[in-house]
């Protein structure tokens, strides 16, 4: 009776450590896959990623619209001196971006460009922290094709090593926001800035998609 009751308990035994390693295997393929599709679908908890390619490109048309106008191109350029005006002329100050983008020696940009437009028509515009894109990270928007500025914006060794939340976020950015206040005698851009946010989202979120070259 003894040898049976032995035998029993042995094989209880290894069916029940035969099922302890299966649930074990189980429980690490269904995390690493979960992980997996965590990964490749959501960036953050509340930013989540479809990939489109013909929505997300529709929608960096009407954001390369705006990038291209007046108000975002003249901080953008593709030299050092920042352009002015509609008609995009070099600044007639000639001011240089400076290691940091806010001007060199004693000629910075917020000498004349307070936190707020100065009154009047075409008077020095201004916002928070005036600035071009630093020296040694440009962010040229001047001169740049739709797919060379799709693809810029979203390298993080060009953008300011800006990942998907920071980009997102930068659409509410100061002197992103201040393109639609620019003051008087000043063109808006083509469309209102929350359609450019929701364009600009879109387009994050759906694959930041290059149109063709």
């Amino acid at each position: 009776m003894k040898i049976l009751n032995n035998i029993r308990s042995k094989g209880t035994y290894k069916l029940a450590l035969t099922l302890g390693v299966i649930g074990l295997f189980l429980t690490v393929l269904v995390s690493a896959f979960t992980s997996d599709s965590r990964s490749e679908n959501t960036l953050e908890p509340d930013i989540r990623v479809k990939k489109d390619s013909i929505q997300s490109v529709e929608a960096f048309k009407k954001v390369y619209a705006v990038l291209q106008s007046p108000r975002c191109v003249n901080c953008h350029p593709s030299g050092d001196i920042p352009l002015q005006g509609d008609e995009r002329k070099l600044h007639a100050m000639f001011p240089k971006r400076g290691p940091e983008g806010k001007g060199m020696l004693t000629m910075k940009c917020n000498n004349c460009h307070q936190d707020e437009n100065t009154a009047g028509l075409k008077t020095p515009p201004g916002s928070p922290n005036w600035h071009l894109p630093p020296a040694d990270m440009k962010m040229v928007f001047e001169g740049k094709s739709a797919y060379e500025l799709a693809k810029q914006l979203v390298d993080r060794k060009q953008n300011g090593n800006k990942d998907l939340k920071a980009l997102i976020a930068h659409a509410d950015d100061g002197l992103v926001k201040w393109g639609w206040e620019p003051g008087e005698g000043r063109t808006l851009p083509p469309i209102s800035h929350s359609a450019f946010k929701e364009a600009w989202i879109t387009w994050l979120t759906t694959g930041a998609y290059a149109p063709t070259k």
